[in-house]
């Protein structure tokens, strides 16, 4: 059993707790070793305290689930069975009596927490996130390794896109470019849809990329992660086409400037309010405050959003082994819109910047 399963089992039994049953595919993952997008189908990992824990899965997946080094017990169901008739016959057979259950209320449909009620008698429910929170916010050396990686294919696609850069081609002609050579890398997914983003369009926090062409002038707005080994990384860049007013430059600078300081104070025993407010406060003092509309960053992993989230208002520590974002922004409408944006690590003596693409103003002519 593996040190992340004995710790799960240890609060299980700490809290009086006589089961956990995990369905969302990225704790399944942490926990299993078992990497799964199983769309509609039931994903499920049951955990007991003494007892056998069992693995849910398609049938059809039932062989990569025991490839993936899962030696415990496997159910596999096909797409006529009912797998919760099984899980109820898996647990018989444990002879166990499930009073309180811990399952992961924020990812549980309503569906299937009335099965589970019925497959074990109206149960009393606990809440399972905030343990697996604290248990993935710490990463372990394997973690940290395949994140790296990811940040460094994320610096390549950002160097990509940069050189893609052209007058009248469009943020989805130069978003199909990145994907491609990340394809041809070996890279499958990306950790969210990508974003390039030109001109009055880079103003908008979450845009959508289209048919704008780039013009000389525009700010080029580049957001993207990538998926390596079920590891994500998330960065931020924005350049220029040609030469830029003295007020995009502005915006640009302080938004470096806001994102460099935040990256210094990132360290052990500071916390996430501070580190956001020392970016929030630097923004606000060029006039800008408005034009900052979101968190400063997250914590990154398995899921590109993970906890903890970087606001002023988290007093959450820092403690080594987290790995989040720092993301500044300001987005002023028709003038511009500059994001800038690093994968931080904790260390025991300070950070490491995972991301190493430039962030000096780049003017591409």
């Amino acid at each position: 059993m593996n040190q992340r399963m004995e710790a799960v089992k240890e609060w299980l039994n700490q809290n009086t707790i006589d089961a956990a049953l995990i369905t969302a595919p990225e704790n399944v993952f942490y926990l299993s070793g078992y990497l799964s997008n199983p769309h509609e189908r039931l994903l499920a990992l049951a955990v007991f305290q003494d007892a056998e824990p069992f693995l849910v899965v398609p049938k059809m997946e039932a062989a990569e689930a025991k490839e993936s080094g899962w030696d415990a017990e496997i159910i596999g169901y096909t797409d006529i069975e009912d797998p919760w008739e099984q899980i109820k016959q898996s647990v018989e057979n444990r002879s166990l009596t499930i009073k309180r259950i811990a399952i992961e209320k924020e990812h549980m449909n309503v569906e299937r927490y009335e099965k589970v009620n019925v497959v074990f008698s109206v149960p009393e429910f606990v809440s399972a996130e905030e343990k697996l929170r604290q248990l993935r916010m710490i990463k372990t050396e394997e973690e940290m390794m395949k994140i790296r990686e990811a940040c460094r294919l994320a610096d390549y696609a950002i160097e990509v896109g940069v050189s893609e850069i052209n007058e009248g081609k469009t943020e989805m002609e130069i978003l199909a470019a990145i994907e491609f050579e990340l394809k041809k890398a070996g890279i499958n997914e990306m950790s969210f849809s990508t974003m390039v983003l030109t001109g009055k369009n880079a103003a908008s926090p979450h845009g959508t990329p289209g048919t704008t062409k780039v013009q000389r002038g525009d700010l080029v707005l580049f957001d993207l992660g990538v998926v390596y080994e079920g590891y994500c990384s998330d960065i931020t860049r924005t350049v220029a086409y040609g030469d830029i007013n003295d007020k995009q430059r502005e915006i640009y600078e302080t938004v470096l400037r806001a994102q460099e300081t935040a990256v210094t104070a990132s360290l052990a025993g500071t916390s996430c309010s501070e580190i956001d407010l020392t970016a929030r406060r630097l923004i606000a003092e060029k006039g800008y405050g408005d034009y900052f509309p979101h968190r400063l960053g997250h914590g990154l992993g398995i899921s590109v959003h993970e906890y903890p989230s970087l606001t002023e208002t988290n007093p959450l520590i820092l403690r080594p082994g987290m790995v989040y974002t720092i993301e500044p922004g300001i987005y002023v409408p028709n003038v511009a819109g500059v994001r800038i944006e690093d994968d931080i690590l904790i260390t025991e003596n300070g950070f490491e910047v995972l991301t190493k693409y430039p962030k000096t103003l780049q003017i591409i002519k």
